[in-house]
């Protein structure tokens, strides 16, 4: 059975091997224990809509006329017109007519007014309302994890994007000192 130390030292020889012999060199792996794999943690703010709907009354006025005013307002300018066709004459006939078509349609359409039913009425009809409120919330996000391991009796830290569980692969780099 060959342990790590073996393992490492094979790997060793066999990079200034190739160092020596001038080829180019594979790069060599081995594992590391990892210590600890500390998340590093960020808060932050989500927005989420939420409609809240509710029914509402609506309020709305119809201005209602009195029944049949069209036709009291004709009648009151046939007649008043007629009145006013039996005064002057000439062009003060023409002008008479006018005038007393004029005043009869006044007075028909007034009259009708005040004897009959006429006013604003006030209506109401249920209405839907929605409005959008946004609800705020803290999360959590892991950004990464703070790794320390150990190798070969030294201790090293990284930064990760995931959490590398109880090993570590690492690369072995041998360098002539020089």
């Amino acid at each position: 059975m060959i342990s790590k130390r073996n393992t490492a030292g094979m790997a060793a020889a066999a990079v200034l091997l190739g160092l020596a012999t001038g080829a180019v060199a594979k790069p060599v792996y081995d594992y590391a224990d990892v210590i600890s794999a500390k998340p590093i943690v960020r808060y932050v703010t989500v927005r989420t809509p939420v409609q809240e709907c509710w029914d509402d009354v609506e309020y709305y006025t119809v201005d209602h006329r009195p029944p049949g005013i069209g036709a009291r307002t004709l009648a009151g300018a046939v007649i008043g017109g007629v009145i006013g066709h039996q005064f002057g004459s000439g062009s003060g006939n023409d002008a008479a007519t006018v005038a007393g078509t004029l005043i009869g349609a006044t007075v028909a359409n007034r009259s009708a007014y005040r004897n009959g039913t006429y006013g604003p009425v006030q209506y109401s009809r249920p209405v839907k309302r929605c409005e959008t409120q946004y609800r705020e919330r803290q999360e959590e996000r892991i950004d990464g994890y703070e790794v320390v391991y150990r190798y070969h009796g030294q201790k090293y830290a990284t930064r990760m994007p995931y959490d590398p569980g109880r090993t570590l692969r690492v690369r072995v780099d041998i360098r002539p000192a020089g």
